[in-house]
């Protein structure tokens, strides 16, 4: 039987979030399916759960590329992808990125097929120089040793193109989202928001993602305190190292009683019906699956002005973007769509029909079109 290898950083927050279909789409293609990442559950949650997987490996990456750790992890990757004779070993995230291809050398001389999603390259437009120093020549040098490069954002899509050497380069609208299961989803949005304390009137502004300095939560904190408006309150789904200084951010503020951290959420959606707007701050991003999603459920946006969030949000119509250092702007953007009921409901509807382009039914497709086009 053929076999296909997945490789990421960590389980929970990348191969269960972003690729359960493919991985399914594989074992219904008659694949030996097999997953090589870092066990990121919490113990009392147990051994990692993947849905159509033959085979997992426990794999100690370590985010910081230069941990002492990842080598330890080339190591358990060699062996296993030189001894296992795959077919396909279909790398992810930064590190699982740069390791999977250098693991895949030998075999990919001997016929295997070795394609690496980037979700977003850590060099972009407007990023720090070092980045492009340690970055750039890495993903550059590893594109020869990459059959086919997937893109999922016009910048990365453009510089791929343009710069690097994989065989094959393509642009996809990235991972896919469910839109029909996301338009059937049901909350109760008076529920949901009394466990909260929040009132019906009240506006419930709402982020998701991990709580770390990346995703910049802070600064929703920072113009919220800017409105100075008791009726808006902020809800964060997403757990994360920053969560003590988030809640000691709103204290300093006095807005513990406005700002809500949920932790991690298996009814995001749920929530996201029970919202009024969305707002996504990162520094960083490579096509946000949160945010499509939350365009899916017909919110408006208040977003980073970043590579990805501008594939998605077209200013004046979907939301407003502004730069992740702009408090004061995205205080007036929050400002504009808490007092105008209507402006949220054009929005929010027009995000809705834009989002149809990124339906996982579409990216399936294309994906599939990749994945099984020699066979």
């Amino acid at each position: 039987m053929k076999k296909v290898l997945f490789i990421a950083t960590v389980v929970k927050t990348h191969i269960n979030v972003f690729h359960l279909p493919y991985i399914k789409m594989f074992k219904d293609n008659g694949y030996v399916t097999v997953v090589a990442a870092k066990n990121d559950y919490q113990e009392r949650e147990g051994l990692p759960r993947i849905p159509n997987c033959d085979k997992y490996v426990d794999v100690p990456f370590e985010r910081n590329p230069f941990s002492p750790r990842n080598m330890k992890a080339y190591k358990m990757l060699k062996k296993m992808i030189e001894s296992e004779a795959f077919d396909i070993v279909q790398c992810n995230t930064p590190v699982g990125g740069v390791l999977g291809r250098l693991a895949a050398r030998k075999a990919r001389k001997n016929g295997t097929r070795v394609i690496y999603i980037a979700h977003g390259f850590h060099f972009f437009k407007g990023s720090p120089a070092l980045s492009w120093l340690v970055f750039y020549p890495v993903e550059k040098l590893l594109s020869y040793m990459t059959d086919v490069l997937i893109t999922i954002n016009k910048e990365d899509y453009n510089r791929a193109l343009r710069h690097f050497k994989a065989k094959k380069t393509v642009w996809i609208n990235g991972i896919g989202i469910d839109i029909d299961k996301i338009a059937g989803c049901s909350a109760d949005r008076y529920g949901l928001r009394h466990k909260l304390g929040i009132k019906d009137s009240d506006i419930l502004l709402i982020s998701v993602g991990e709580l770390r300095k990346l995703k910049n939560h802070e600064l929703i904190i920072r113009a919220m305190s800017k409105l100075g408006d008791a009726s808006i309150h902020y809800a964060i789904a997403g757990s994360g190292q920053t969560r003590d200084e988030l809640e000691n951010l709103a204290m300093q503020l006095g807005l513990e009683s406005n700002v809500h951290l949920l932790g991690f959420c298996d009814n995001v959606q749920e929530i996201l019906k029970a919202s009024d707007i969305f707002c996504f701050p990162s520094h960083r991003e490579g096509l946000p699956v949160a945010l499509m999603e939350a365009m899916a459920a017909g919110l408006p946006a208040v977003a980073s002005d970043v590579r990805g969030n501008t594939d998605l949000i077209v200013p004046g119509k979907g939301g407003f973007l502004y730069s992740p250092d702009d408090a004061e702007g995205f205080a007036e953007g929050i400002r504009r769509l808490a007092q105008d009921q209507e402006l949220r409901g054009s929005m929010g509807e027009y995000n809705k029909e834009s989002i149809k382009a990124y339906d996982i039914k579409m990216i399936k497709e294309k994906l599939s079109n990749i994945y099984f086009a020699s066979e």
